[in-house]
């Protein structure tokens, strides 16, 4: 059975050309900012790995990285920030707050692919 990857920015083009990446090898949900992303996680659907972006309109990706690590049916959910920002204080607040994985726009597609798969494989030994 397919994994299920949650897509989180603001940007079409961007949950667009994720969904095209990884759309073969995963189920893709796309919600265009963390107020959408956490609202349809509460009402009880799954994701594997959520993947987003910083700068989103209503709930920003830092704000929605605290509000799933503080509801106790979401904070287990492994993270991935894709940004445009660079690595500056938004890299180390990531990790602090709780984000497995931080990756830089633009990236390759093998890039995006291979940071997946390594954290859906580190969340299936635990």
């Amino acid at each position: 059975m397919k994994k299920t990857l949650l897509i989180v920015d603001d940007e079409l083009s961007i949950r667009l050309l994720l969904e095209h990446f990884l759309g073969e090898e995963y189920n893709v949900i796309t919600k265009e900012d963390g107020r959408k992303a956490f609202d349809w996680l509460e009402k009880g659907n799954h994701t594997d790995l959520i993947l987003a972006d910083l700068e989103m309109p209503v709930l920003d990706g830092f704000e929605l990285l605290v509000k799933l690590r503080e509801n106790k049916e979401t904070q287990t959910i492994p993270y991935m920030v894709v940004t445009g920002k660079a690595k500056t204080d938004n890299y180390m607040k990531s990790f602090r707050l709780g984000a497995n994985d931080y990756l830089q726009k633009p990236f390759t597609p093998e890039e995006i692919k291979s940071r997946v798969e390594i954290i859906l494989k580190e969340k299936s030994l635990l």
